[in-house]
């Protein structure tokens, strides 16, 4: 388990805008740890496991450029439940000794874990302090997906089908950043979070610390 000092897991459905929200926050002084980052750094050319991609999977689903081919693992993945455990049994391992690292390093007011599958995973609440959802309507998520990603609506909809509910992330949530607008929506929310999570930070008393959304 990941120690103290105050952290914060932040998470969102695909194209909820949860990049955007962690840079804002890191803009403010928060360290943030992405684990999505972490994945892509190991498996990315000489990325540590690839060694164990390639033995498992095959040159197949190795790029030219020796990263691991993104596209063709994803859709191998969706298709077949034991390749899913398979790739989460190379990669899971890596990811904590990552992250566990990076938190280590950390110097910031306090840190953010950025975290796609934290309700999924069932462990991530029991490591962070707070668990902040970034939401929007599952309508924009799809939108936002196919016109980022040129991803079929098809695909879209099976990789927000693999994700928890929009009702579960709700549910898990301490706090909620809406992401229905623009930037100048989010800046606000942002910032008033950002004062919250500093005063806890240092340890000051708060007369209300529940939920904010």
């Amino acid at each position: 388990m990941i120690d103290s000092p105050f952290s914060i897991g932040l998470t969102g459905g695909i194209g909820s805008g949860k990049s955007l929200v962690a840079d804002m926050f890191a803009a403010l002084g928060a360290s943030l740890i992405d684990t999505d980052q972490i994945a892509h750094q190991l498996t990315a050319p000489g990325g540590l496991a690839m060694p164990a991609i390639l033995e498992q999977f095959g040159a197949e689903f190795i790029a030219e450029n020796g990263a691991m081919d993104r596209a063709r693992m994803r859709a191998e993945v969706f298709s077949d439940p034991l390749a899913k455990k398979q790739l989460e049994a190379i990669l899971h391992p890596l990811i904590r000794t990552e992250t566990e690292r990076a938190a280590s390093e950390a110097r910031g007011i306090y840190r953010i874990f950025v975290v796609p599958l934290l309700v999924e995973s069932g462990k991530w609440k029991e490591r962070v302090s707070r668990v902040l959802v970034v939401d929007c309507p599952e309508s924009l998520q799809l939108a936002r997906v196919m016109a980022r990603n040129s991803l079929p609506e098809a695909q879209v909809r099976a990789i927000m089908a693999a994700q928890a509910t929009r009702e579960q992330r709700l549910a898990a949530a301490d706090d909620v950043i809406v992401n229905d607008a623009d930037i100048a929506a989010l800046t606000p929310q942002v910032e008033r979070l950002h004062a919250l999570y500093s005063r806890i930070a240092r340890g000051e008393p708060l007369a209300h610390a529940g939920q904010t959304q």
